[in-house]
């Protein structure tokens, strides 16, 4: 049988939701919006899961089309809709969420003044753990331009996150 089961495309689901959902949430800025990208994801791959002819490359294919749900929400919003702001999930205690929080926020605020090639190579990079080959391959780049973008994109993180606020 050609491409990937139901099965096994359920369980990658399974076992990869929270980081597929964090990878949208480096890239948008509002729980539902990510809640949406990742479940459309999968019901685009389940809708092409024959096409998927490897099934260790299914969870690839989630995240490209997390990636690329998440660039047609951005796009959409540009056109007109109203932006929302992500709420924080409950922290151990008021402090150490106060200190996560801050922390997060200056790092978000960082990488979205970020161009979008350089935003993009650094969180699957760096937050959703790819090789500089998978990211070229996700993004549809040359290995030298995931490179370049991020060690720019670090350059100016590193930048931002020194200026005072």
């Amino acid at each position: 049988m050609a491409g990937t089961t139901v099965d096994h495309l359920t369980e990658t689901y399974q076992a990869h939701y929270r980081s597929l959902l964090g990878l949208a949430a480096l890239l948008l800025d509002d729980t539902a919006s990510c809640e949406d990208v990742v479940q459309e994801a999968f019901i685009r791959v389940h809708s092409a899961r024959r096409r998927v002819r490897e099934p260790e490359k299914t969870l690839a294919y989630l995240r490209q089309t997390v990636v690329n749900l998440s660039r047609s929400t951005l796009r959409r919003r540009i056109l007109g809709l109203k932006l929302l702001s992500k709420p924080m999930p409950d922290m151990a205690s008021a402090e150490e969420g106060a200190y996560a929080r801050i922390e997060q926020d200056e790092l978000k605020k960082a990488l979205r003044k970020l161009q979008r090639r350089q935003r993009e190579v650094l969180v699957l990079r760096y937050f959703a753990d790819m090789t500089e080959s998978q990211v070229a391959e996700t993004l549809g780049i040359s290995l030298g331009s995931v490179k370049a973008y991020g060690s720019r994109g670090i350059a100016a993180l590193r930048v931002a996150m020194e200026a005072p606020a």
